[in-house]
């Protein structure tokens, strides 16, 4: 038999497979996704439910709607100053972080102070909780409890080595000719890092930020232990929703959707540097 009769043979069976993997590629893709999209799903129609509707089991996703809970949650007047609240400690607790945190990922990268680095990682193991205590009592003796400043250093304290890990791997995957040859126009070292390899590594650095946005918006636990009722975010407003005789599920899921756009409009808006970051990261060298 010649070597085309048996090429002949073989691209019928090597498309097969592809096929077949890509049709197991496709039912996985279609399960993960069903399994993320449903819980927001539910929460989206249970915005539009009644207390009875949202308890019924029968009542799935054909329902006539009602917008009454999310006219109750805006009535009550907290869950929008709450919103403000988070929308300023995350942009200010996420601008601080990348500051601070992508120059020390471009130093880390650059001259190998992965020892430093791993120090900066031990705030992500420590478990928070255990240092809520310990910072009440400081922040209190400072007079900080229930402001600002309380919020946006405790957010940072997670953000901070997000940020850094993030970035970390995008400055070790940047060509270090470019700099040195900066370098070699005139440029200092820190030079090189703004000039150069700062817009080089701007993807990235979205990618981070908005991940350390994220992180800030859905944190309730330092707010609250931290924060008063001028200061609360929305997972603390949420949660008073819950009470101990019974739960506002009508409101609860309303003030819940409300909560959730401004995090997908942030997703939406920086999509395209986010998967421009995501790809860069996952084909570093």
């Amino acid at each position: 038999m010649s070597t085309a009769a048996v090429l002949d043979r073989a691209v019928p069976v090597t498309r097969r497979r592809r096929g077949g993997w890509s049709w197991l590629r496709g039912v996985a893709i279609t399960v993960v996704t069903l399994v993320f999209a449903l819980p927001v799903v539910w929460m989206f129609a249970a915005a539009f439910k009644t207390n009875v509707q949202v308890t019924d089991p029968t009542v799935g996703l054909v329902f006539p709607p009602t917008l009454e809970n999310f006219a109750n949650v805006l009535a009550d007047g907290a869950i929008l100053p709450a919103m403000g609240n988070s929308l300023l400690v995350g942009v200010v607790s996420t601008v601080l972080s990348a500051v601070l945190a992508v120059p020390a990922a471009w130093a880390v990268g650059r001259f190998g102070m992965r020892s430093t680095g791993s120090l900066v990682l031990v705030a992500r193991i420590v478990p928070a909780i255990s240092l809520l205590v310990p910072w009440y009592y400081l922040f209190a003796q400072a007079g900080l409890v229930g402001s600002y400043t309380v919020l946006v250093l405790s957010h940072m304290f997670v953000s901070v080595p997000l940020i850094l890990w993030i970035m970390i791997s995008f400055f070790e995957g940047l060509p270090v000719e470019l700099e040195e040859a900066a370098r070699v126009d005139g440029l200092s070292a820190f030079g090189a890092f703004l000039r150069i390899a700062l817009p080089l590594a701007a993807p990235g650095t979205a990618t981070a930020a908005v991940l350390a946005f994220v992180a800030s918006w859905n944190n309730f636990m330092f707010a609250l232990v931290l924060a008063d009722e001028n200061t609360e975010t929305v997972p603390v407003a949420l949660f008073s929703f819950i009470s101990y005789a019974s739960t506002d599920w009508g409101g609860l899921m309303a003030a819940s959707a409300l909560m959730t756009v401004p995090v997908v409009v942030v997703a939406l808006l920086a999509q395209k540097h986010i998967v421009a970051g995501l790809t860069a990261g996952a084909t570093k060298g």
